[in-house]
């Protein structure tokens, strides 16, 4: 890199938060629902979602650099990448977006510096209590945020999941912080045999996927459980499966895995799903969300070494490493 590109990539880089608060302005005041498939004239764009024309164009200038947007002599128009950020788009990534923005996001950065010096983050000494605990009392909004978005990443990723999974000789599945369940009703749907419960907290199972309810489609091979896997795994399972979840501190993630070795019976596989640092093709946003763990809650992004060795910490058997299509990996262990 010449020394002309090194100091544009520093400049730029130095400011790259203001690309997201961008994305997230956008996204709230709801720029990409109100844009359809013919260029709109920015005033009027403007006017619809009752926000300023000349902020909006600065705004959407800095955006279309990354390419989210573009203006013509006709007015603004979609990119294939902010088409994602509309409602009712099938791979739409909208609350996502919002949940790695939400401010208490934007009041966690600063703590990375000490967190450095330390080696771990902050949070409970902070707001006097830990992550989720305070999210939930303190941020509900946000709560409800974080559940969208889980779902829209399993919409992304379901599918590649219920393909890679082999449950030939699996009677009973469980997905162990499985939110709503999409996830779980699409392994049910490739797999007409098995028999699912979903399990997680009250607030996300609330809502369940309307597959897995009580009139759904799954409703008669699946059950919606409330529970906490830190403190307890209520169902005995053939599969456990764990999905972009086991992200916590390590002890936590250990402290899980324990419980569904205690749930389980001999021979029951746990399935930790993830995407893996060392071999992730996202590698920007992999260690990006690896920092955010950090702080939120002292936790981390894995490789396939540091997984693993929590999985036999736990008291787990490590059976090998697959992926599931492009973005995930698959941990699989078993119960000794």
């Amino acid at each position: 890199m010449s020394g002309d590109n090194a100091i544009t990539t520093l400049r730029e880089l130095s400011l790259a938060s203001a690309a997201s608060a961008a994305l997230r302005a956008v996204v709230k005041v709801g720029v990409a629902d109100a844009l359809g498939d013919a260029p709109v004239p920015v005033e009027e764009l403007a006017k619809s979602i009752d926000v300023d024309a000349a902020i909006l164009v600065r705004v959407l200038r800095n955006l279309s650099c990354y390419g989210l947007f573009d203006s013509t002599d006709q007015g603004i128009v979609h990119t294939a990448t902010s088409r994602l950020l509309r409602e009712d788009h099938p791979r739409r990534l909208k609350n996502w977006v919002l949940w790695v923005t939400e401010p208490w996001v934007w009041q966690l950065w600063p703590d990375l510096e000490q967190a450095l010096r330390t080696g771990r983050g902050h949070f409970d000494e902070c707001f006097g209590e830990d992550f989720f605990t305070h999210l939930h009392k303190v941020w509900p909004e946000s709560t409800e945020t974080f559940n969208r978005s889980q779902t829209e990443l399993s919409v992304l990723t379901s599918a590649a999941i219920a393909d890679a999974l082999d449950l030939t000789d699996v009677k009973t599945f469980a997905d162990v912080g499985g939110g709503r369940g999409f996830t779980l009703a699409s392994i049910l749907e490739r797999h007409p045999h098995v028999h699912g419960t979903l399990v997680d907290l009250p607030a996300a199972v609330a809502q369940p996927d309307p597959r897995l309810g009580p009139d759904g489609a799954l409703a008669a091979r699946s059950q919606v459980v409330e529970g906490d896997c830190l403190k307890e795994i209520p169902v005995d399972a053939d599969v456990y499966q764990f999905k972009s979840i086991l992200e916590w501190d390590d002890e936590l993630t250990v402290t899980a895995l324990r419980n569904a070795k205690r749930a389980g019976h001999s021979g029951s596989r746990v399935l930790i799903i993830t995407n893996l640092i060392d071999d992730s093709p996202e590698i920007r946003y992999a260690t990006g969300i690896d920092l955010l763990f950090l702080l939120n809650t002292n936790g981390k992004r894995h490789t396939k070494a540091g997984v693993s060795a929590l999985a036999e910490r736990a008291g787990l058997r490590v059976e090998g490493v697959t992926p599931a299509g492009t973005l995930l990996h698959i941990v699989e262990t078993s119960i000794p």
